[in-house]
């Protein structure tokens, strides 16, 4: 990204791991009922911001293969606009360091990051409440950015309880390839039908947590590089898809113990060594931009 233009802010959005995933059912709608844990981490894009008297909504900056007409920045900034009322504008440049198709939640986190910096920016005042209300049509996923927490999450994804999560390091691995996850939920291969779990239940196994990503399969059959990055991965560490994948991740006792896994990883694939977060770090910046003494 280019220096930063007068007048404009910047803030982070995190990228977010699911420690398991199970589908437990279908409903009529034919959105798909969900139990998972989601571990925010420091693998962050950056939004910067700049308020535009105007009302004109624009993003000059951003994922080249993404339309900025369809970018869930600016969808988000307009449905805030549109609840609100505002007359205020935002340009918004997008500095993408979370890979597209990824299943890390880097879009969702963006839009996410974009409703709480503009309802701080533009004075709106929404609750917490009502901006996850408002985020939910744009994703599943940006409830649990915009609450700001490591959750257990239920539902489509719009049911959370924040979870304090022990520290923990990660290896995250991009294979180079995207991943559709409207064509992983519409797979017939996918299990949809997995027992309805308790967190207690989840984190009995010693040392970590239980449950799988129902949604594994499904990608491993279908993306062999994804399925050869797993195998490699698993060498080292249990490897686990996140969400409807591309990318996988394997938990680690500490950072060194990361960075050598990283430092393996083949020439082909991108990896990440990246550090759990219980609280997401806009949250902080919104907090420290809402309290000058911070």
């Amino acid at each position: 990204m280019a220096d930063s233009v007068p007048g404009e802010t910047r803030w982070l959005a995190p990228a977010k791991l699911n420690l398991f995933l199970h589908v437990t059912g279908r409903r009529a709608d034919g959105y798909h009922e969900l139990q998972t844990l989601f571990q925010l981490i420091d693998l962050c894009d950056t939004i910067a911001i700049r308020v535009l008297e105007d009302g004109r909504i624009e993003r000059p900056t951003g994922p080249a293969d993404v339309d900025p007409e369809s970018d869930l920045t600016v969808r988000a900034a307009r449905s805030l606009q549109a609840a609100t009322g505002a007359t205020s504008g935002a340009s918004l440049r997008i500095l993408k360091r979370i890979p597209l198709g990824g299943g890390l939640g880097g879009g969702s986190s963006d839009a996410a990051t974009t409703l709480l910096a503009l309802n701080h920016l533009w004075a709106c005042g929404l609750s917490i409440d009502e901006l996850a209300g408002l985020g939910l049509p744009l994703g599943a996923d940006v409830p649990v950015f915009i609450r700001g927490s490591s959750a257990w999450a239920e539902g489509v994804g719009e049911r959370l309880e924040a979870v304090e999560l022990p520290e923990r390091w990660y290896v995250v691995i991009h294979p180079g390839v995207a991943v559709a996850t409207r064509d992983v939920f519409q797979s017939p291969e996918l299990t949809r039908n997995s027992p309805i779990i308790t967190i207690r239940a989840l984190f009995e196994p010693a040392g970590g947590w239980g449950g799988r990503n129902d949604c594994e399969p499904v990608v491993r059959a279908r993306y062999s590089e994804v399925a050869d990055a797993l195998d490699w991965l698993g060498r080292f560490a249990p490897a686990r898809l996140t969400g409807t994948g591309s990318c996988l991740f394997a938990a680690c006792a500490s950072a060194i113990e990361a960075e050598r896994i990283a430092a393996q990883v083949p020439d082909r694939w991108k990896s990440f060594v990246v550090r759990g977060l219980n609280v997401s770090p806009a949250h902080e910046q919104l907090r420290a931009a809402q309290d000058p003494r911070r």
